[in-house]
């Protein structure tokens, strides 16, 4: 969720990440140069968000990233899938929320590290207004960047606040819709089915719903991710 890498031998795995087949991608990135150990680190800890597998893996994975910013990124984002599921096992960070901040001006990561923070501050510290602001950040940053996924997990959030804070249905689920589209445009199958659920969670009872509620958890079932397949 946070490289844009381009290099060619690195592409197919790029791919098979956005399609939800971590472990085909992880076959397929090998060495130890920068590039490949930033997006072997980045496969595995978005394994471990998906199907909340041992998060050893990635730990470790952390200790071969050279990107300074990228290793704290990635390091907060394991720990805040901890708090926020209730892993238990080991604190990866001691601030989660705080980590994420810090890196709000790296020009590399910090649309991503805003959009954490946004995010980490609604769920774990309760601040709506708060996040809100930070969400619209993150969008401008998004825009900015072309950068389509994380306009996608943006607008979805923002969509959620639409509806349970302000409440505006409609407006809510017009961007609920766009973020499907977004991830679709992306290419992203595991956030496809994430936000197939989630439309369909705040859409009246009915074929539509139905049909998205289906289609996403059996996509998540074929991918491995436990929380969104049941």
């Amino acid at each position: 969720m946070t490289s844009h890498l381009t290099r060619a031998d690195l592409a197919p795995a790029h791919h098979l990440r956005r399609a939800g087949q971590w472990d085909a991608a992880l076959a397929l990135v090998s060495g130890t140069d920068p590039e490949a150990a930033a997006l072997r680190a980045e496969i595995l800890v978005e394994r471990h968000m998906w199907r909340l597998d041992p998060a050893d893996a990635a730990v470790a994975a952390l200790a071969e990233v050279r990107d300074p910013a990228l290793a704290s990124l990635l390091r907060a984002q394991l720990e805040y899938w901890r708090r926020l599921f209730r892993l238990g096992g080991d604190q990866i960070s001691a601030d989660p929320v705080a980590e994420f901040g810090a890196l709000g001006g790296d020009p590399e990561h910090g649309g991503w590290a805003m959009f954490f923070h946004a995010v980490s501050t609604e769920t774990l510290l309760g601040d709506g207004t708060a996040a809100a602001a930070g969400y619209r950040r993150a969008r401008e940053l998004a825009d900015a960047a072309g950068d389509l996924l994380l306009d996608s997990y943006v607008v979805r959030h923002q969509g959620d606040q639409m509806i349970n804070i302000d409440g505006d249905r409609d407006g809510g689920i017009a961007l609920l819709r766009r973020s499907l589209q977004l991830r679709a445009a992306a290419g992203a199958r595991p956030q496809v089915a994430a936000a197939q659920v989630a439309l369909a969670g705040e859409l009246p009872p009915g074929p539509e719903a139905d049909e998205l509620r289906d289609i996403g958890r059996r996509t998540a079932r074929e991918l491995g991710i436990p929380w969104l397949g049941d």
